[in-house]
């Protein structure tokens, strides 16, 4: 018999990559197999600290601006989080040999809001100010064409014109929640608003959200794999504690964990934020089975089947 407590995990399914993540670091994979290193890569390819540190071990040099990038020909890569049209053209003057990860969903936003500003529309960006993202997103359009709204609270103090027509997009890894409240109250001062056809807030968010309100109810505790400036992540904190999970924390690596705030559970919800990898999730439940006698329960509320192909100038280095 074990003298340990005994503890239950709930480990959330779907968790972790998404097909964006997965797709953005195959880029980066994929190009250095095909051109060597070093492979330049425009600010984190994804919001996590040990992908970073895995691809820069392979010959991956990770900078904050193009000109931080040597004039010649290895490979620029942006990343998932995709940028604003300024960058691609610089990477352009330059003669930089630029290959673009940004997230089809991502992009799918952008084309968005560049058809609304075709069509005379002002489009409200739903977000948060300064993620790389909403950025890329307003960066797309001329300065000014865009305005950026992060909260309910926002809406009232919009100053329209009278007859300007409107139309909103989002960021993709949001709160489904505190998006549907905005968008309620966009809709309820301007009724005529134009919306996206299908639903801005990726797959992958919506799903980790959902299984995360399935869980938390349940538990003593939920540990979200991830780090402090993934946006989704983030966001599974708060959906939990907003289910009524009593400690709910975001945590990088199983050395962040503050024992004493996890002390006393009989059950605990796991989940991991869309860039967060398989490995580090392992390491939390082993870092709690040294000082529980841990039973894993995996709960699935969706399947996830979607894949998204490399960029075409590395569809023949993923092919070999």
């Amino acid at each position: 018999m074990s003298d340990k407590p005994p503890l239950t995990i709930l480990l959330c399914a779907p968790r972790g990559f998404c097909a964006g993540v997965v797709r953005a670091i195959d880029v980066v994979e994929a190009a250095l197999k095909r051109f060597g290193p070093p492979v330049y890569v425009r600010h984190e390819i994804v919001h996590n600290r040990y992908v970073v540190d895995a691809l820069k071990r392979k010959g991956a040099v990770f900078i904050d601006e193009l000109d931080e990038a040597p004039d010649g020909d290895a490979p620029v890569v942006f990343s998932a989080h995709g940028v604003a049209k300024s960058v691609p053209a610089a990477a352009k003057a330059r003669n930089l040999f630029a290959i673009d990860a940004t997230c089809p969903l991502v992009t799918k936003v952008h084309r968005e809001a560049e058809i609304h500003h075709k069509r005379g529309r002002r489009v409200l960006l739903i977000g948060h100010a300064g993620h790389p993202e909403v950025v890329g997103t307003m960066g797309q359009l001329p300065e000014g064409a865009v305005t950026l709204v992060e909260t309910e609270a926002d809406v009232p103090a919009l100053a329209v014109a009278e007859g300007e027509e409107l139309a909103y997009v989002t960021q993709t890894t949001l709160s489904v929640d505190d998006t549907a409240g905005v968008v309620a109250a966009l809709k309820a001062r301007f009724p005529a608003i134009h919306g996206p056809h299908k639903e801005d807030i990726c797959y992958a968010t919506t799903n980790r959200q959902e299984a995360v309100k399935r869980v938390a109810p349940a538990c003593d505790g939920l540990v979200v794999v991830g780090a402090p400036n993934s946006s989704n992540s983030q966001r599974l904190r708060e959906v939990a504690e907003r289910a009524g999970c009593r400690v709910a924390r975001l945590v990088q690596r199983a050395s962040d964990i503050d024992w004493d705030e996890f002390s006393g559970l009989r059950t605990l919800g796991v989940t991991a934020g869309a860039s967060a990898p398989e490995i580090l999730v392992e390491e939390i439940i082993d870092a709690f089975a040294e000082r529980y006698a841990v039973t894993v329960e995996t709960v699935t509320t969706a399947d996830e089947s979607v894949f998204f192909p490399l960029p075409r100038e590395l569809r023949d280095a993923a092919a070999e």
